[in-house]
């Protein structure tokens, strides 16, 4: 049984290698980045693991041979899901790999944008001192925090964050009445960005959620209020995003993930003095690393040796 590793960004594959090739697997490794790329590696493989590649509905249609799908990360919209259940094929991710990490990741970014830290660097540099001089801050205590999807991930930074802030609104249709953390406020999506002075996007994409973050929503928030998503950039329509900033009511945003990754040299947010990039690192520790890229490559070993992956995400046939 063949198996491909479709994309990486790793320095190599060797951890992956030695769990597939343990099992009895032949390993062959490609950086494909187009459908094209992935159909040329995918000859005669039976399954196959991503961390950015697209697989398609074409790609499954040109690759009768694949039935199993493994993507390293918790997200798997850059998967036909849908395509994937008409044929059969599994599809699996690794949701709990990198939980701590994003979780601590978002806090990190909305305690920076809430004391201006980013402000005061520039401004230090820049000849200025004094603890005014970025503009008011103000006591966690007397702010509300909102939380847009609360589950593994946003459930563990609204757990960590909630005895720190005055209030703490939480959003998530589909969590268990059981499931929700201490001290956070089930709460509809128009409230969260209403009330809250920073919400913090947890939810993954999907139809519902694509572009659901948009001018309507971001005009309801408070003047000198703030974004973070550590998600997925398709959240966010980033024109919207943009009016919010320059003309809208937001202060500033830090964004870990974005439409196009990395953004155009030209992209107007680069030189927005209120906002903080990072290059979709939030789930990055050496831990993590390893931890899904072994958990990865062990979805495959379970599907070929037990017909079922891990953590499936789509059930396939059997064989």
């Amino acid at each position: 049984m063949k198996v491909l590793i479709a994309y990486f960004t790793y320095p190599d594959v060797e951890l992956e290698r030695g769990i597939l090739e343990g099992a009895g697997l032949e390993v062959v490794e490609a950086r494909c980045r187009t459908e094209e790329d992935v159909i040329e590696a995918g000859r005669g493989v039976s399954a196959l693991l991503t961390q950015y590649a697209p697989i398609s509905a074409r790609v499954l249609a040109e690759l009768p041979e694949l039935r199993m799908v493994g993507r390293y990360g918790v997200g798997y919209d850059i998967v036909d899901i849908e395509a994937a259940r008409e044929r059969g094929v599994w599809v699996a991710n690794v949701p709990d790999y990198g939980t701590e990490e994003v979780a601590v990741h978002a806090l990190s970014m909305i305690l920076a944008l809430l004391r201006h830290l980013p402000l005061y660097d520039r401004d230090v540099k820049g000849g200025r001192w004094h603890p005014a001089s970025t503009g008011p801050l103000y006591r966690l205590r007397n702010l509300t925090l909102g939380v847009v999807g609360v589950g593994r991930i946003g459930g563990t930074l609204a757990r960590r964050a909630c005895s720190w802030f005055g209030r703490t609104l939480g959003c998530d249709p589909y969590l268990e009445k059981d499931a929700w953390p201490d001290g956070v406020k089930p709460a509809g999506l128009k409230e969260v960005f209403s009330e809250s002075l920073v919400v913090s996007l947890h939810a993954p994409l999907t139809e519902e959620t694509q572009g659901f973050v948009d001018r309507s929503l971001l005009g309801r928030m408070q003047e000198g209020s703030y974004l973070v998503n550590t998600a997925r950039g398709g959240l966010v329509v980033m024109d919207d995003l943009l009016w919010a900033l320059d003309e809208g009511p937001l202060a500033g945003a830090a964004l870990d993930v974005l439409p196009q990754e990395p953004p155009p040299e030209d992209h107007p947010l680069l030189d927005n003095p209120n906002v903080i990039l990072t290059p979709h690192a939030a789930f990055y520790s050496l831990e993590a690393e390893e931890e899904v890229r072994s958990k990865a490559a062990r979805n495959v070993v379970a599907w070929a040796e037990e017909g079922r992956p891990l953590y499936p995400v789509v059930e396939g046939g059997r064989g």
